[in-house]
Order: structure tokens, then sequence, then C-alpha cells
């Protein structure tokens, strides 16, 4: 007694899904417009564009870089004379809030960090290396595609992932940010909570 086997039958995937994939997200919507109206900035990636998002996403990351190394530094006394106000003699207005009050050496070397790290991201816009990824678009040259909701997840150094990350550090960053107004608490105090204290006294 023998068996036929049928030929195997198409998936048929549901208008309603199909429709769902062919049209345009929000994002494309929102680039086109923005590419219409503002075709000066479009050309350079400026405005809500895949090129924008990496670099945001980017400077996301190296946000929480930076709040988890001052954290650690602030839990281990690694700033000298943290809470030491700076000399207006020796500063002048410079370091200045309001009248003869100063910021603390702590403020000033968490400032001169973040002036540092502004200085190289306008370097990097102005005059980038040849082997570095340039900040805006080069003259005709076309942004990537839009990489969706949910970009396809790849493992290891790749675009998706990449981009993924930013999304959660910039998300993060609003979270810690919304969290922090509403326990009317410093970032670093909030962060170090989430981490069961890792950080030490942040205080």
């Amino acid at each position: 007694m023998g068996f036929v086997v049928s030929p195997a039958r198409p998936a048929v995937v549901p208008r309603s899904a199909l429709a769902a994939i062919e049209s345009p997200t929000v994002f494309d919507k929102g680039m086109s417009e923005w590419k219409e109206e503002y075709p000066q900035f479009a050309k350079f990636g400026w405005g809500p564009s895949t090129k924008a998002e990496r670099w945001n996403g980017r400077h996301a990351m190296f946000g929480w870089v930076v709040i988890c190394a001052t954290a650690y530094a602030k839990g281990h006394n690694l700033i000298p004379d943290a809470d030491l106000p700076l000399d207006l003699k020796s500063w002048g207005t410079l370091a200045t809030i309001s009248g003869k009050n100063t910021i603390t050496n702590e403020r000033a070397i968490i400032l001169i960090a973040n002036v540092h790290a502004l200085v190289l991201s306008v370097m990097a816009t102005c005059a980038p290396l040849p082997f570095s990824d340039q900040l805006l678009l080069k003259d005709g040259e076309e942004d990537e595609k839009p990489y969706g909701t949910i970009p396809e997840f790849k493992t290891g150094l790749t675009l998706e992932a990449e981009i993924m990350n930013g999304r959660m550090a910039m998300m993060g960053l609003i979270t810690v940010i919304a969290a922090s107004a509403i326990e009317h608490k410093s970032i670093i105090e909030v962060v170090n909570e989430w981490l069961g204290g890792a950080y030490g006294n942040v205080h």
C-alpha cells in the first residue's frame, strides 16, 4: 500500500498583515514630510532620520557611562575635596552660580568632562577622521532605511544591535530623569538605588 504525498500549499498571509507590512510607518511619514518642508536640513541628516537616531543613541549610551563613572567616583571618594566650593578669586565668574556662590569642585570636574565630550563631538562633525563615522550625511549621501519599531535581532557588533541599545539607553535616560524629579533625588542616587547601593554612599 503506497502513500501519496500532496505538494505543500504556500502559506497564506492575511491581507491585514500585508497591509501592516507595506503601509508606511509614522516614522516614514515624518521623514518624508520633514524632507519636503526642510530639504536644506534633511540633506545633512538633521531631524527625524536614521542617522540622527543612531547618533542620539550613541550619546545616550555615553551618557550612561558618564553617570555610572560619576556615581562610582563619588561613592569611592575618588574626587578630591568634592564638596569644597571653588575659590572666587581664582576662578572668577566662571565658577559662580548666583552672586558670590560658586560651584563645588565635584561639579566643576563633571562640567569640564562634559565640555570635553562636547568639543570632541563638534570636532567629529567639523573635521571627522578618515576612519570615523561622520555625524552628518555627505552631500548626495542617502540615509539608512528606518529599522522599524523593533529592529531585526542580530547579536554582536551589528547596526541593528547598536540601534536597539541606543533606544534602550534613551528610554532609560527618560525614566531616570522622571524618577529623579518624582522622588526629589539626584540621578546618581536613583541609579545607585536601582543597583542596590553598588556604588556605596553617593549622597
